[in-house]
């Protein structure tokens, strides 16, 4: 705060849990001071919250904080420790080793003995090797530690099943414009004085933050710093003050979908130029390209399938690609794969008779396999037939036996049904050879 804001102001920003010492950066003034006060996060934090009604019985178990930075992860964690009363302890899997585990671990075990509790929070706790991730799991287990790890990549990949099997993971959103409004807001009356941009320039800054908000204010900072008296910037002048550009959609929320809608469908469709169209748009934005290079695998298998079984192997060379050229160059790649897929054959068979074979298994999943196809390795299993019966095709004509593989309870069922187009057209021919050598055969 300002020396020159009158004292009304200083009390009610105390009162809101904001730092008046003016030298510090405006993210760190405006760092909550309570729970209540963190903007963006109310499926966790509101009067239904799940951390909330955690806190209502006064104990906290293992947390796993999974979301993008800039979200209050960090800040909550802290939070969380006052609220319960437990002394807040962190380290980064960055710069932290075994070494710095054991010492956080034995201090833990000290405070402990004076009836003092410990909240570890652990910054990119997905940084840590599985055999460092193993050995949270006795501290968390005795209560040495109330563990809360901060993670920005997916917890199911990254971390040991064990560790996730003792910790809940909560999810932290992107904050979206409202939060990252109501940020500005209390920023404005920090500070005293409104951010100097017009309507459309606020709203611009609102996407070039992307859902940080500590990004947010570090931005709302550089342009009141920017700014001479009595100045208001345009949009334009904004992103020339800034040196950056606003995205063209909020990579988090609705413009993200329907742009990458927009390309799956114009693959499916085979519009080659539809489809680099907004696929260049979503480059332009910003885009990840390594998601984008995911959901292309994604239409080969759904969209294109054995039509054309290159497709994958297309795909999946273009994500190589671009991981050994980097941007932009590998960006080619995955326009030659995105042209490759639509103007392939198309087919959805292989994806239909896998969502149906998954319903009949969901339905069926306890019926046994007939035992002539189950091995026999013991003299008791051989006695209960297990093997008896089966035929090696290899040993048969046309390497096809013909024989029954499905559960007799199930019956014999049709999943896959290929189209006759592309590579499926020989895919059809063999399965109606099979099947008719089925029936001479005495098959089902």
């Amino acid at each position: 705060m300002s020396p020159k804001q009158p004292r009304e102001a200083g009390n009610l920003f105390a009162a809101a849990g904001m730092e008046q010492d003016a030298p510090h950066p405006l993210p760190d003034r405006l760092r909550p001071r309570t729970l209540a006060d963190v903007v963006g996060q109310d499926h966790i934090l509101g009067p239904d919250g799940a951390l909330t009604r955690m806190l209502e019985t006064r104990t906290l178990g293992s947390l796993v904080f999974w979301g993008p930075p800039g979200t209050g992860k960090t800040t909550v964690a802290r939070l969380l420790a006052d609220a319960t009363e437990l002394h807040f302890e962190q380290i980064s899997a960055v710069f932290s080793g075994v070494a710095d585990l054991k010492k956080a671990f034995d201090a833990a075990r000290a405070r402990r003995e004076t009836g003092k509790g410990t909240l570890l929070f652990v910054d990119e706790v997905h940084r840590f090797n599985r055999a460092q991730q193993d050995s949270f799991l006795p501290v968390m287990e005795d209560g040495t530690v109330v563990l809360v790890g901060a993670t920005t990549e997916n917890p199911s990949f990254e971390l040991n099943a064990a560790l996730l099997s003792r910790a809940r993971v909560l999810v932290f959103h992107s904050l979206d414009t409202a939060a990252i409004e109501k940020l500005f807001a209390n920023a404005e009356k920090i500070e005293g004085k409104p951010l100097p941009l017009d309507a459309e320039a606020r709203a611009v800054l609102v996407r070039m933050a992307d859902g940080d908000g500590r990004a947010s204010l570090t931005l709302a900072e550089e342009v009141w710093r920017a700014a001479r008296k009595g100045e208001v910037f345009n949009a334009e002048q904004l992103q020339a003050i800034l040196q950056r550009r606003a995205p063209i959609y909020d990579k988090s929320a609705d413009g993200h979908y329907n742009l990458i809608s927009a390309l799956h469908k114009s693959v499916r469709g085979s519009d080659p130029d539809a489809a680099l169209y907004y696929l260049a748009r979503m480059f332009d934005a910003g885009e990840d390209p390594l998601f984008l290079a995911r959901r292309v695998v994604r239409m080969a298998v759904e969209d294109i399938g054995l039509a054309d079984p290159q497709a994958l192997a297309v795909c999946n060379a273009a994500k190589d690609a671009y991981d050994f050229l980097g941007s932009p160059e590998g960006e080619l790649a995955i326009a030659q794969a995105v042209v490759y897929l639509a103007t392939a054959p198309k087919s959805n068979a292989v994806y239909t008779a896998f969502g149906a074979a998954m319903q009949t298994a969901k339905q069926g999943g306890s019926l046994l396999p007939p035992k002539h196809i189950l091995n026999s390795p013991t003299k008791l299993m051989k006695s209960e037939g297990y093997g008896s019966g089966y035929q090696y095709d290899h040993d048969m004509p046309d390497a096809f036996s013909g024989q029954d593989y499905f559960p007799e309870a199930l019956g014999r069922q049709t999943f896959y049904d290929p189209p006759d187009r592309g590579f499926e057209r020989e895919i059809r021919k063999r399965l109606d050879y099979w099947q008719r050598l089925r029936k001479e055969r005495g098959g089902p």
